[in-house]
Order: C-alpha cells, then structure tokens, then sequence
C-alpha cells in the first residue's frame, strides 16, 4: 500500500485539505483525513508539497492517428478537408505509422494530464493489426485506453475503412476478448454515425455493446448538412431517427451532438443517452456550439473530447474545458451560465461515466490516475481559488507528475515511459514525404 498526500486534493466536486488517499494495485483504496492514519503508514507516504491533487482528466474523444496529419488539413471547408486531408493521407499509414502517431497523441495527452483516452479508430483494413497498433502503443506509454474499434459501412469512404456488418462484430468481439483482463485496456463498438454505417450497422453496434457490456459511441449531428441529410434520408432528425431503431439508451454515447433541437435534447435525457463535447474540434471545422446549458438542465451526462489532429491541433482536456465554459458565456451573453466545478466534473468523473469506467475520481474503487498540479507556477496565481485557475488560467507548466494505475508516467517536462525524441523522429520520418 502506498499513501499520498498533498496541500489540496480535489475529487467529484469537494476539495480536501490535510486528507491523504491509499493506492494498491492500481487502485484507488480510499480517501480519508490524515488524523485517521496509523503513525506507522507514514513511513510509506508520499507527500507533494505545494500541490493539488486532481483525478486524470479523461478524453472521451479522439482518433489519435490523425495527430500525424496537424497541419496538413487545416482552413478548408469540410469536404475539402474530408476528401484532401483526412481521407487522402490516411490511405498512406501503415501499421507501424499508425503506431507512431498514436504514440505521438497520447505522449501529448500525458502531458497535459489526461490519463484515459477514448481512440475512436477505423483504419481496419487488416482486421485488428492496425487496432492493435493503437493498443500497444497505449501501453508502451502508459495511458488508459478504450478502443472504440469503429463500425463502417458507407461505399463512400475510403475502402480501408470499409467492413461488413459480420466482421465489424466478429472482429470487435475477437479484440474485446483478446483484452478481457487487462484493467487498462477496453474495447467496446463504435458505428461511425449514420451517414457511416447503415441502419442495421448501427442496431448491430447497439446489441453488441449490450452482449459485451459496454457503452457504443458514434457520431451524431455534427454538421447542419447531416441532420438536413439524415431528416431527408430517413423522414426524422437523427436523435429521434436513434429513438426509432431502438438504440438511443444508456448505453449510447453520441459525438457532438451539436444540431439538436429542444424534443432531442429531452428525448436524450429520457433515454439516459450521453455525449461527448469536442468544442474545439466544432469550432475548428465550423460546425456550430452544442447546447451544453440545456442539456445539463436537462440531465445528460456530458463529457469532454478533444477529437483528432486534423480537427484539434492541441490534445488538451485543459483546453476543452475553458473553450467550453467559454463558448457558452459567449452564446448565452450570460458570464454565470458554466462554472468551472462544472467543467471539471465534464473533464474528469463524466468521463469515466461515458466510457462505462471506474476513473475520474481519488475514491475507493477508483483507478489511481491523478495528476499533480504545482501550485507555485506562475499560471496557478493567486493560489485563493485553484480551481478556476486549472480550468480557465493553468498552463501545462503547472503540471508537475502524472500517475496512470498507481504508476507514475510523466514527470517534471518528461515522458518516463517512451523518450519524447524518439516520438518526434518517428514523426518527422513519417510525414516527411508529405
């Protein structure tokens, strides 16, 4: 058992003051104040001096190949970056590219705190090679991974995205079961979105989430074109469209979610559906702002997403935060609509619920993913309110250690687990050519 204690420790929305929390295995074995220790545990404590401590932030949104294609895509409009971007340098990757540009995403997620990542991935042209590219390199690094092995059956798109409705399910099945026992590693369905995967994709996503016990995500009414298209195609806006194929419940999560009308968002809260925000990405490819007030009125678990790097140049749950509190101050011309505890909870605790995973918390039963934040950084003053400095004022400076699974895999400016040199020179010789 190892005990770790710090000036502040903040979990679910409390901060705690001379408190410390246990960690075993991994694992999170409680959180209690420092008077209730026995004296002979002391021996075995870590304490962080000037800090806070908060849980990992959790990304429930990426696709973490894309991290290679920063830069290459960015100022079109969207189907200019779809066809000459996106789809265009994805066709060249490799496997071993692919792992290299996972490894370049989540080595920036870990230095900026985030310690579970969601890869929305659909590079599966090799059945699970290229998933498994992703696996390893989340492991190499240290970072908690859900794969959200992607369903696509769209004629539209790239063939190497392409799968039958047969293999999509047996091949997520296989990897699902290849990780079963591993507590950093889960796999769970991920139909595309509607205009990706065909009506009886989708359904066949949903029961598989429902076989392996899992939450499905996919995309749903990121642009105005897709809820005019799939309201034409399918005689119903999409949230209601779900509603109709039975699988708007809760064990879906929907990316974006930015064209809702007020039935959808209500019919979201009744279904105990969740979404995944990606401000930033939404802003980058001018989609439009999701009307995160209304929903949290509304009851709908939202978390955060930074999304790929064609979309989001930065991977930063920090950021995500702030541009969300932000954004919706601006819409609503009203600086109290968001808080930053708010933000806090869609970075950290709302994640793990949309992920269906035991982080986001320093509780009992929780993974030990946290990081250690230096309060005597220059962004973290004054040091009367911490917490809305973290979310609105923190650079990456302030971030002094981060912890995945009781293990520490980032600290003071360096990667501990895969040198950051090495990352770049993959990096650099794989876009090279480009």
């Amino acid at each position: 058992m190892t005990y770790y204690t710090a000036d502040i420790i903040y979990s679910d929305g409390n901060l705690y003051r001379d408190h410390y929390f246990s960690v075993e295995n991994g694992m999170v074995q409680g959180l209690a104040p420092l008077n209730t220790l026995d004296p002979r545990a002391f021996r075995d404590m870590i304490a962080f001096e000037d800090s806070l401590v908060v849980p990992g932030f959790v990304n429930s949104h990426t696709h973490s190949f894309q991290s290679l294609l920063k830069g290459f895509c960015d100022d079109k409009p969207f189907f200019d970056w779809r066809d000459q971007g996106l789809y265009k340098y994805s066709q060249q990757l490799t496997e071993q590219d692919i792992y290299h540009g996972a490894l370049f995403a989540f080595g920036e997620m870990l230095k900026n705190g985030v310690t579970t990542v969601c890869d929305f991935f659909y590079i599966n042209d090799q059945d699970n090679a290229n998933a498994n590219a992703v696996i390893r390199a989340a492991k190499d690094l240290g970072i908690r991974l859900t794969l959200a092995r992607t369903m696509y059956d769209w004629d539209g798109a790239p063939k190497r995205f392409q799968e039958t409705i047969d293999q999509a399910v047996n091949n997520t099945r296989k990897l699902s079961a290849e990780y079963a026992n591993d507590p950093t590693i889960q796999v769970l369905p991920a139909p595309h979105s509607l205009h990706g995967a065909s009506p009886e994709m989708v359904k066949a996503g949903a029961d598989l989430a429902e076989e392996l016990r899992t939450v499905f995500h996919l995309h749903v009414a990121e642009g105005e074109y897709e809820r005019q298209m799939i309201t034409e195609k399918y005689g119903a806006p999409p949230i209601q469209y779900l509603d109709k194929l039975g699988v708007l419940n809760n064990r879906m999560v929907g990316i974006h979610c930015v064209w809702l009308d007020e039935s959808e968002i209500q019919l979201m809260a009744d279904r105990k559906a969740g979404i995944s925000y990606n401000p930033s990405s939404n802003m980058f490819l001018g989609d439009g702002v999701t009307h995160i007030k209304e929903l949290t009125e509304a009851g709908v678990t939202i978390s955060l997403g930074t999304d790929g790097g064609c979309s989001n140049n930065r991977a930063s749950i920090i950021e995500e935060m702030r541009m969300t509190s932000l954004l919706q101050k601006v819409v609503h011309h009203d600086a109290s609509v968001t808080t930053a505890e708010q933000m806090l909870a869609m970075g950290t605790v709302n994640g793990g619920l949309n992920l269906n995973l035991p982080v986001g918390k320093l509780e009992k039963g929780y993974g030990a993913d946290f990081v250690v934040v230096d309060l005597e950084d220059l962004s973290m003053q004054p040091r009367q309110n911490p917490l809305k400095n973290l979310v609105y004022a923190m650079m990456p400076s302030a971030i002094r250690s981060v912890y995945t699974a009781g293990r520490k895999v980032y600290d003071i400016g360096e990667i501990l687990t895969v040198p950051e040199s090495d990352i770049v020179e993959k990096v650099i010789a794989t876009t090279g050519s480009w």
